[in-house]
């Protein structure tokens, strides 16, 4: 079966109402016999007639009736569709959200009271998921947006495909048992040098954070013996406490007690996030509203200034 025109459907629901090809002319402003060739037309595309004889003129048949049933469903939905994606539209619609759990948690949670007072029809789906995994859910149509990171030293190329709001920078350091942060200084590849014999906490989903550090060990001349890996922060400061390895920490967050944050420079590391949408997309109401809002979020945030 051919593809529909809504055109089409809104004569054969017009005619459903009105009874009269002559009427159903008179009130869409056209002639009786275009209303002819509409209706023609959608008996084409549909394989099955659409009306039948009725003394001097003609009714629906029971398909048709059944077609016109439909079609207001499918004008409705039309309708809805249009309104919503109207850029001078009140924002309205569900905002399907893929991001990292820190950003998820420190400007997209922060927002829902906010939205739910400004924008009321403005609904999210989020799902936590590392860069990788939200920008395929994004370019896959999956997700309206994404909430990702990079390395200053370990740049996301796969990003660059999207629309890039940056959203923040935050310095990270290396995470040490506090007993044995004594003599770690000088720069960045100096301090991991000092830590050359001993295991290093990895991430068990974004290879950036491995090559970041393999990256520095190289200028040190020497590769890490990267044994774990972790998602979680909290996990990373539990192998470090265990005595189990060391591992890249944000320099934003108070580590638990035992555990002393190095710092990192010449060079230094930090990360960068981003809120990454497909190109044109942001025209949308609904994901304006929420970019409008995470924008303004993040601008109050540490780290907000600068590329």
């Amino acid at each position: 079966m051919a593809s529909m025109e809504t055109r089409r459907l809104e004569v054969l629901l017009e005619l459903a109402r009105q009874g009269s090809m002559r009427n159903v002319a008179d009130t869409l402003g056209t002639t009786t016999s275009t209303v002819s060739q509409q209706i023609a037309a959608l008996a084409r595309e549909t394989g099955t007639a659409l009306l039948e004889p009725a003394g001097r003129g003609v009714r629906l048949t029971p398909a048709g009736r059944r077609l016109a049933d439909h079609a207001v469903t499918i004008l409705a939905a039309v309708d809805a569709a249009t309104a919503e994606l109207d850029p001078g539209a009140e924002p309205a619609g569900t905002v399907r959200v893929a991001g990292f759990v820190t950003a998820v948690r420190k400007i997209l949670m922060p927002i829902v009271a906010d939205l739910a007072v400004t924008h009321p029809e403005v609904k999210l789906e989020v799902r936590e998921h590392e860069p990788a995994e939200a920008l395929a859910l994004l370019a896959e149509d999956t997700v309206d947006l994404a909430l990702t990171y990079d390395y200053n030293l370990a740049p996301d190329s796969s990003g660059a495909s999207f629309a890039s709001l940056h959203l923040w920078n935050t310095p990270w350091s290396l995470g040490v048992p506090a007993n044995a942060a004594a003599g770690a200084a000088g720069s960045a590849p100096e301090v991991l040098w000092a830590y050359r014999d001993i295991d290093w906490i990895g991430n068990s989903r974004n290879r950036a954070d491995e090559d970041v550090l393999r990256l520095l060990a190289s200028m040190a001349d020497f590769e890490p013996r990267v044994r774990h890996q972790a998602d979680s922060l909290e996990l990373v400061e539990d192998l470090i406490l265990a005595g189990m390895g060391v591992g890249l920490l944000p320099s934003d967050r108070e580590p638990r007690a035992g555990v002393t944050l190095v710092p990192l420079k010449d060079p230094d590391v930090r990360v960068r996030a981003y809120a990454r949408t497909r190109h044109g997309n942001s025209t949308w109401p609904a994901l304006a509203a929420v970019l409008e809002h995470i924008t303004r979020r993040a601008a109050g945030l540490p780290g907000a200034a600068g590329p």
